[in-house]
C-alpha cells in the first residue's frame, strides 16, 4: 500500500501553523518536524500546563507569539515564513467559553479565518491551504443520521455558530480568490479529538485525567451526549493528506472534507468515563447535578468522502485511542520525558496508518 503520508513531500517544505501553541498545534507542529519540514508557528502564548511546553515544541519550530485578530501581525508573520503550506488552527476552541466569550470567540473563529486567508493571497510561494473548522459547523438536527460535506451550515451556542460562519468564510475565498493558478483551499472538519497532553478546561478527557491524577471522582455534565471520539492522530493524518494533494496541484481536494471516528467509536460520555476509570484503575464518577448550558446531544460525521477519494480511514479503534491517553499520562507522571513519550506514540501511529488495509481499523 502506497505510504499515505510521505515524508519525501514534506522534507524541507516550508509550512506555516497557527495555533501551534494548542494541544492539535502542538501534535502537528512535532508530527512536520518528524517529517523533515520547516514549521513556522504563530499563535498566542501557550496556556498552562501545555503540551506545549512539556514536550518542548518551541524548540522544534520557529516560535512567533500573536493574535490572529490582528491582520499586519498574521501578515508579517507569514511572509517572514514564506510558506508553500498554510495550516490554519487557530481559534477559539470551546463551547462553554464561547457563552461567556461570545465577541472574542467571533472575533477569533471568523475574522481571524479572515485574517488568515487574505494574508494567504499575498504569498508568492503558497501552494496549499488548509483551514481546520470542527465537526460542530454543521446545523445540528440532532438525528442519528452522520452529517455529510453537503449538509447546511449552523449552530445554537456561540463557538458551533461562530465555525458554520467561518465555513462560509472558507468557501467564499475559495470561490473568490484561489480559483486560478495560486494556492488550493480546503476545509477539514474533524469529530471530537482526543489524546494525552490535553489540559483544556471543561473538555471531557482533561477533566477526567485532572480527577484521576488527583484521586477524586469525576464529576460529569451530560452522560448521555453522543461524539464522534477519535485520537487526535486520525485528524492530523488526514489534515497532512489534504495538504499533499492541494500542493501537488489536485483541484479535486480543494473542498470540504470530514475526518471522524469510525461508525461503533460514537460513544456517550458515561462509556468514555467508564473506560478511562477502569485503564487507570482506581476513582469512579458522578454526576455534576448544577445547571449546564445547553450543548449537542447527538452528533455523527460521515467520512465515506474521505475513505474512497483519500484511502484515509481511522488506525486506531477507540479503546485503542484511550488506552494511549492512560498510557501517555501515566508515563509523564512517572518522570518520563513528555517529548519522548509523544514522539514514541507519533511514529507507533504513522506505522500504523501506513499498514493497514484499506478500511481496517487495527488496534
Amino acid at each position: 500500500m502506497e505510504v499515505l503520508v510521505a515524508p519525501e513531500f514534506w522534507r524541507g517544505r516550508r509550512v506555516f501553523l497557527t495555533g501551534h501553541t494548542g494541544f492539535k498545534g502542538s501534535w502537528l507542529a512535532l508530527w512536520l518536524n518528524e517529517l523533515g519540514a520547516h514549521v513556522t508557528g504563530f499563535a498566542l502564548p501557550p496556556e498552562r500546563p501545555s503540551l506545549f511546553e512539556q514536550a518542548r515544541v518551541g524548540e522544534v519550530v520557529k516560535h512567533r507569539e500573536g493574535d490572529i485578530r490582528d491582520p499586519a501581525a498574521v501578515e508579517a508573520a507569514m511572509r517572514s515564513c514564506d510558506p508553500q503550506v498554510v495550516f490554519h488552527l487557530a481559534a477559539q476552541p470551546l463551547v462553554r467559553r464561547s457563552y461567556a466569550e461570545p465577541r472574542e470567540t467571533f472575533a477569533t473563529n471568523v475574522q481571524g479565518t479572515v485574517n488568515v486567508l487574505d494574508a494567504c493571497r499575498r504569498m508568492p510561494s503558497l501552494k496549499a491551504i488548509v483551514a481546520v473548522t470542527s465537526d460542530k459547523c454543521y446545523e445540528n438536527r440532532e438525528w442519528a443520521w452522520p452529517y455529510r460535506e453537503c449538509d447546511p451550515m449552523g449552530g445554537h451556542d456561540p463557538y458551533s455558530a461562530s465555525k458554520g460562519a467561518a465555513e462560509l468564510v472558507i468557501a467564499s475565498y475559495r470561490q473568490s480568490f484561489f480559483q486560478g493558478d495560486g494556492p488550493l483551499l480546503a476545509s477539514v472538519r474533524a469529530g471530537n479529538v482526543i489524546g494525552g497532553g490535553d489540559w483544556a478546561q471543561d473538555r471531557l478527557i482533561p477533566d477526567i485525567v485532572r480527577a484521576m491524577i488527583a484521586g477524586e471522582r469525576v464529576r460529569i455534565r451530560s452522560p448521555h451526549a453522543v461524539r464522534p471520539w477519535q485520537h487526535v492522530l486520525e485528524a492530523l493524518g488526514g489534515y497532512l493528506l489534504i495538504a499533499q494533494h492541494l500542493a501537488r496541484g489536485e483541484r479535486w481536494a480543494a473542498s470540504a472534507w470530514n475526518f471522524g471516528a469510525a461508525e461503533n467509536d460514537t460513544r456517550p460520555v458515561s462509556w468514555i468515563v467508564e473506560q478511562i476509570v477502569g485503564l487507570w484503575g482506581d476513582g469512579g464518577f458522578e454526576l455534576d447535578e448544577g445547571a449546564h448550558l445547553p450543548e449537542a446531544n447527538l452528533l455523527k460525521l460521515d467520512c465515506s468522502k474521505a475513505r474512497s477519494q483519500l484511502g484515509w480511514r481511522p488506525a486506531l479503534n477507540l479503546s485503542g485511542a484511550l488506552q494511549r491517553i492512560v498510557d501517555w499520562h501515566r508515563s509523564v507522571a512517572g518522570g518520563a520525558d513528555p517529548r519522548a513519550v509523544t514522539c514514541e506514540q507519533l511514529n507507533e501511529y504513522r506505522a500504523l496508518m501506513d499498514l493497514a488495509p484499506g478500511g481496517e481499523t487495527l488496534q
